[in-house]
This record gives structure tokens, C-alpha cells and sequence, in this order.
């Protein structure tokens, strides 16, 4: 038999609430020991908000926090087994590397050469080995992204606090520090728990995902799972681009007019008049517009009833395809099982 796996964090019915606005209404969930879970959701959502609950930054109006079992009601952010990497750093700049790092185990009065030798094993771990004399204002930003990600590790929490930590990256390196921090999260073996509002960070990383709206929590699964099959309109339309077809469309295609979403990549796009099979779902439509995008080109297709679906279509010759244009009228197809029923949206 499988061991069950102990939970980090709980919240239990959690409310926080300024004034007339509920940033954090009434959540319930829990997140396992050891897993990399994120909190994903658009700005005001309530995410950023749940993290400064498990830091102790705010206290809850309503609930209960526990970590590893414990109720966090009175417990200061200094006593919580718990660590925080924020988006700026936050680094000391008159510190060179190593004291950075290792000045939370010098407050807790650690020898110093007990404390260097642990912050020198936490540079190593983020590739920083060799650089520990330099000053924080002699990094680029990826390196003192890794500084502060060391620094929160030196003392071993039981749960790491992750605040949209890449927001200041460009592009690339933001997709290597992806790969980077969940191989530490793999070797360090504790709790990550990830704000972001960029759902392909979220996709891409974490174990389980928690979507945020309005201060509630939509859904929480697995990133295939959200992204699969998606509960509500919502987070169909912000954890990737979904085609929503509702109303007389969805009658015209399904024979029914409750709502469901279908992603542009599960569409395949034909000519006109194009025979589908009979356990299929098509629509003909005019392409209204299209978007090379190097690996894709993406297809805006008007299917009528004020429905626009898009469609994606692999370059797989390098070259967009020269055989379907704008004006064209085109038949799109796609398998039954693609379809996502949705639920009505949680507001």
C-alpha cells in the first residue's frame, strides 16, 4: 500500500476581509507535504493574499490556518516553519553573496563557520558557487533571483513561500529559472507553495493548481487536468486560449445548448465540404483572420451566430500553409471527447 501523504498546509473555511472588500472568501483546501502547488489567478484575485495568511503577514477574519497540524491563530511569522522569496530580492545590497545568504542563521546565532559552510552547500545548489564575495549590485537579475531563492533555503523550512519570484525575468530566462527552481523543489524535497498569474509558470511546474477568482478557488487539480477539463467558463478562458460555444451555436453542433469549450489545438481545419467522421464534431465557418507565429499559425474562423472560434495549425514545414486564406470558407473538425461541458461559473 501506497504511504499517504501528510498535509503541510490546510486552510479550513479561510476569510480575509478590508473593509467591505473579501480579498479571501471562505477557501478551504489543503496542500501535501512535499508538493509544488500554485496559486494561480488574475491581479485582486486572492492569491497573494492566501500567501501572506501562511507567512502570518495577515491574520484571517474568518478559519483556520494549520501547518503540519498546528493552528497558526496567535503564531508571529517569526515562529512559523516557513520562507518567503519575494519578486524584488529583497537582498541587502551593502552584503556580498555569502552574508546574504547567510543572515538568517547568523539571527539565530549560528557559528560562523557552521553558517559559510551551509550557505556555500545553498550557492552550489543554485549554481552559484564561486560567486560569493561579489555584492548583490554585481549579479544579473537571474543571479539574484538564485541568491534569494538560497537565502530562503539555508534554514530549512518546512514550506517555501514563492511571491511571483520570476515577474522581473525576461522571457528566457525565465523559462530556464522554471526548470531550475522545480529541480530544487525535487531535491530539497519540502513544500513549494507558487503565486503567479502567468499560467504557463503555473502549467508548467507544479504538481497541483489552485485558480483563483474573486477571492474564491474555481478549481484545483493537476495542470492537464485544469487545463483539460476546466470547471467553469473562467478558468477555461484564462489557463490558455479555449473556444467557448454557447447558445445557438453549441445547438447547431451538439444538439444542445449548454455551454462548452474546446482548445484551438484539438481543431483540425479543412476545406470546405471536407467529409468528417460520423462520431466527429464540425461547423463551416469563413477564416476572419490569421497570425503566423512561427511553430503555428493561429485561424480566426466566424462560424456564425456571433461565434468566432480560433484555430491552431502546426507549421510543420517551417512555412505557414499557403492553401487556406482570409475570405476562405473552411470546415472545422474535432473528436467528441475534446468537447469540455462546462458548469455554471462560480461567482
Amino acid at each position: 500500500m501506497a504511504k499517504q501523504a501528510t498535509t503541510a498546509i490546510e486552510f479550513a473555511g479561510v476569510s480575509r476581509h478590508f473593509a467591505e472588500v473579501r480579498a479571501v472568501d471562505a477557501v478551504t483546501f489543503t496542500i501535501a507535504d512535499g508538493e509544488f502547488f500554485s496559486m494561480l489567478g488574475p491581479s485582486g484575485s486572492g492569491k497573494t493574499t492566501c500567501l501572506r495568511l501562511i507567512a502570518g503577514f495577515e491574520r484571517p477574519t474568518e478559519g483556520r490556518i494549520l501547518l503540519h497540524g498546528r493552528d497558526m491563530a496567535g503564531v508571529p511569522p517569526f515562529e512559523r516553519d516557513v520562507n518567503t522569496v519575494f519578486q524584488d530580492y529583497a537582498l541587502f545590497p551593502h552584503m556580498n553573496v555569502r552574508d546574504n545568504v547567510a543572515y538568517g542563521l547568523m539571527i539565530r546565532k549560528m557559528p560562523r563557520a557552521e553558517r559559510y559552510a551551509r550557505a556555500h552547500e545553498m550557492l552550489e545548489m543554485v549554481k552559484l558557487s564561486g560567486l560569493g564575495e561579489r555584492r548583490p549590485g554585481q549579479l544579473s537579475g537571474g543571479q539574484r533571483q538564485r541568491v534569494a531563492l538560497a537565502r530562503a533555503l539555508v534554514n530549512r523550512p518546512s514550506v517555501l513561500l514563492l511571491d511571483e519570484p520570476l515577474g522581473a525575468l525576461d522571457l528566457k530566462l525565465r523559462e530556464q529559472m522554471q526548470e531550475e527552481l522545480k529541480a530544487i523543489q525535487r531535491q530539497v524535497g519540502i513544500t513549494f507553495i507558487y503565486v503567479t498569474h502567468d499560467q504557463g509558470e503555473a502549467l508548467a511546474m507544479s504538481d497541483r493548481i489552485a485558480v483563483f477568482n474573486h477571492g474564491r478557488i474555481e478549481q484545483i487539480g493537476a495542470p492537464a487536468e485544469i487545463y483539460d477539463r476546466p470547471a467553469t467558463e473562467f478558468v477555461a478562458g484564462f489557463v490558455g486560449v479555449s473556444n467557448l460555444i454557447e447558445g445557438a451555436a453549441a445547438e447547431r453542433i451538439l444538439g444542445s445548448s449548454r455551454s462548452f469549450t474546446v482548445r484551438p489545438e484539438r481543431i483540425r481545419i479543412a476545406a470546405s465540404g471536407t467529409a468528417s467522421p460520423g462520431d466527429a464534431c464540425s461547423a463551416e465557418g469563413r477564416v476572419a483572420g490569421l497570425s503566423f507565429l512561427g511553430a503555428t499559425t493561429r485561424y480566426k474562423v466566424d462560424i456564425g451566430n456571433g461565434t468566432e472560434l480560433s484555430v491552431i495549425r502546426q507549421n510543420s514545414d517551417g512555412l505557414p500553409s499557403d492553401d487556406i486564406g482570409v475570405g476562405d470558407t473552411v470546415r472545422l473538425i474535432w473528436e467528441k471527447r475534446q468537447n469540455n461541458m462546462l458548469a455554471a461559473d462560480k461567482r
